[in-house]
Order: structure tokens, then C-alpha cells, then sequence
């Protein structure tokens, strides 16, 4: 497993480098060629979200029937197209296609379908590969922007999207064909419930709800926070290269939570370990409030850690609650509030962070965090587990 779960990391570093991350490094260019607001161009991308939430059911139920490894090849075959089509259609409206295009990609081949990927092959022994995944995906960001940023002035958005095109063919196809298993395992044992069918199905349906409730309310937090955090950390009084810096800890400090869930937490119920670092972001969101300014570093690096060690946990605690029996069509179920929280949650946002001092922003996600925590704590362990 751990063989597959390296080359699924390289894959979803690559991937997530060249979709999720690409309008940060693009898009005032393309705003600018095209002769339209950055609000317009990024919403192509918003779109996409939407395309990759609605979608994210069926792919969850094609890993479930047919393994990941058919998926997940065609998921990159469908983000090449779509960055082709970025880089060669005309127009704004070309821009807009391509991203639509790039939405059903996304839904195959980003973190749920390769979570959903290994939870189908390896079942309960699954959460070491998708620890491993994500360590590895957790560096897209501070890969993907600096190269990004390099080959900018070189070739232009439109020779960045083609070259990253041909990079999702001639590395990531072959990847994905190479490592994933062929074949579909035969399905795992379904466990047997406790105190009947009905309890076990009523505890099943509150479990889930919970843990979308919670995924979804840090999801939005997240995806706010990826387009607002420098202009927030600027409305609390620091200068632009500190709040830079303090907001460049982030992606740092991921990686590090994913270390420690790695290491310390692998002996550790997941829902335990969720809770854990589901406890981080209000924790420096109230260090923010109590001490101001100066906390800015505490709450990055807080913040940080939580997003790091629930990335994980998005794929863990669903398969240690529910076992891995129907695991990837749950994956998808569960992905799409998250992903359509993620289009919308930035541009609802924005009359907020324009209107309302930093602070109070950041005590609207504080709040928002505390009640997604109280979801969290409100799982219970599947009865007589």
C-alpha cells in the first residue's frame, strides 16, 4: 500500500498544483488579457467547484463499483483537456469552458477519489496511505506557486495551461495506470449492527449528517480564509510583509499537523484526532481576540495545523465510523456539500470582509468553528464499535 499511496501523492501534488492552485498564479494575467474584473475570471473557477460537488456522488459510486484506478486515469486525461482548452480556446468564454471542463476532473481526480481509491482497495488499513497522500499533496501550494510564478514571464497563461496539460499526461496518466491496482477487491465483510437494523441505520444518518455539517462549516472557513487571510491579517494593523509572512505559515504549518497525525495520532481513534485539531482553529481565533495583533503568528499557525490534520481526517473518520463497506460512494456523497461550500463561501463572504473590521470577521469564523466543533463532539462511535 504504502508504494501506492507515495505515487497517489506525487499524482495529487501535481494535480492539485495544476487545477486548484493555477487561478492564484494566472489569474490577474488573464483578467488582464481578456479585459475583465479578477471577480469574473475567478468565478470560472467557482464554477468549477460547483461542477466538481455535483458530480462527486457518481464518481463515488463508479471507485465503489470499478475501483479508482479507471477514474482516476480519466481524471487526468480530463484536467489535460481542460488546460488545453484554457490555453488555446479564445475569449472568455474559452476561459469559462475550460474550467467547466476542468469541474468534472476535479471531481475524479482530486483528494475524495483518491481517498475513495485506497478505502476500496485497502479497507480499514487505508488510513496510512491517505496520511501519506496527504503529506505529500500538502506541499502543492508552495511547489505550485513558485513554479508557477518562474514560467509565468517564459511562457504566458496560456503556454503555462498547455505545458501543464502535457505535464498531467506524460506524468500523472502514467502514474495512475502504472501504480493504482487493476481489478476490483471483492467488497469487505458489511459489520453487523447492534440492537437492530433500525438503531444501526438512525445512527448511521445522524453520524453522517454531523460529520457534514462539520466538514462543510471548515471547508468554508478554509476556502474564506484562502482568498481573504492577507487582506484580514492587514485589517488588524500589520504591515503587508508581515501579514504575507504570517499568512505564508499556513501552508507550513499543515504540514506539520499532518506530521503529528502522522507520527503521534496513528495509535489514536480518528474521531479523537479530529477533535483534537478541530480544537486549534477556535483556540487561535480566540488568542486573536484576547491578545490582538500580536497573535497573528499563534492563530496562523494554529489555523494551519487544524486544516492540516482534518484533511486527513476527512478520509479516516468516515472510514473508521462506517467501516470500508460502500466507503467510496460515501466519499462522494460527503464531497459534495464541501465542494459547493467551497464556490460560494469566498464571494458570499466578500460584502462581509469589506464592511466589518478584521476582528470581527475573525470572530464570525470563530463562531462558525465552535458550532462545526460541537457537530464533531456530537458523533458517536458506531454502537457496540
Amino acid at each position: 500500500m504504502l508504494r501506492v499511496a507515495i505515487a497517489l501523492g506525487v499524482a495529487q501534488t501535481i494535480a492539485w498544483g495544476c487545477t486548484y492552485y493555477l487561478p492564484a498564479v494566472i489569474a490577474a494575467e488573464v483578467a488582464a488579457s481578456h479585459g475583465v474584473s479578477r471577480t469574473l475570471v475567478v468565478g470560472a473557477f467557482s464554477a468549477a467547484l460547483l461542477v466538481a460537488g455535483l458530480c462527486s456522488p457518481r464518481v463515488g459510486r463508479r471507485i465503489e463499483g470499478h475501483g479508482g484506478r479507471g477514474v482516476l486515469a480519466v481524471s487526468a486525461l480530463v484536467i489535460a483537456a481542460g488546460l488545453g482548452m484554457l490555453g488555446l480556446l479564445p475569449g472568455l468564454l474559452g476561459w469559462v469552458f475550460g474550467w467547466l471542463v476542468l469541474g468534472f476532473g476535479m471531481a475524479m481526480g482530486l483528494y475524495e477519489a483518491a481517498f475513495a481509491t485506497l478505502g476500496r482497495y485497502y479497507g480499514q488499513t487505508a488510513r496510512r496511505g491517505i496520511t501519506t497522500v496527504t503529506l505529500f499533496a500538502g506541499f502543492a501550494s508552495t511547489i505550485g506557486f513558485p513554479v508557477g510564478a518562474v514560467l509565468m514571464p517564459l511562457l504566458g497563461w496560456r503556454g503555462l495551461c498547455v505545458l501543464y496539460a502535457g505535464v498531467m499526461l506524460l506524468v500523472v496518466l502514467p502514474i495512475y495506470w502504472l501504480a493504482v491496482p487493476s481489478g476490483v477487491p471483492p467488497a469487505p465483510d458489511k459489520p453487523k449492527p447492534v440492537g437492530g437494523t433500525a438503531p444501526a441505520l438512525a445512527w448511521a444518518k445522524r453520524a453522517f449528517l454531523l460529520l457534514a455539517i462539520f466538514f462543510t462549516l471548515r471547508a468554508s472557513i478554509s476556502a474564506v480564509f484562502a482568498v481573504h487571510l492577507i487582506v484580514l491579517m492587514e485589517g488588524l494593523g500589520l504591515a503587508l510583509a508581515v501579514a504575507v509572512g504570517a499568512a505564508s505559515l499556513v501552508g507550513a504549518a499543515q504540514v506539520g499537523g499532518r506530521l503529528l497525525e502522522f507520527t503521534l495520532g496513528s495509535r489514536t481513534h480518528p474521531l479523537t484526532v479530529a477533535r483534537a485539531g478541530a480544537v486549534l482553529l477556535p483556540a487561535g481565533v480566540a488568542a486573536l481576540l484576547l491578545a490582538g495583533p500580536v497573535a497573528a503568528l499563534p492563530f496562523a499557525l494554529a489555523y494551519g495545523a487544524s486544516n492540516g490534520i482534518l484533511t486527513i481526517s476527512r478520509g479516516s473518520v468516515p472510514l473508521a465510523l462506517f467501516g470500508a463497506e460502500g466507503y467510496a460512494v460515501l466519499m462522494g456523497r460527503l464531497a459534495m456539500p464541501i465542494l459547493l461550500s467551497q464556490a460560494v463561501a469566498p464571494t458570499l463572504a466578500t460584502p462581509l470582509v469589506e464592511s466589518l473590521t478584521a476582528m470581527q470577521v475573525f470572530g464570525i469564523a470563530g463562531l462558525m468553528s465552535v458550532i462545526a466543533l460541537a457537530s464533531l463532539f456530537a458523533v458517536r462511535r458506531r454502537p457496540g464499535a
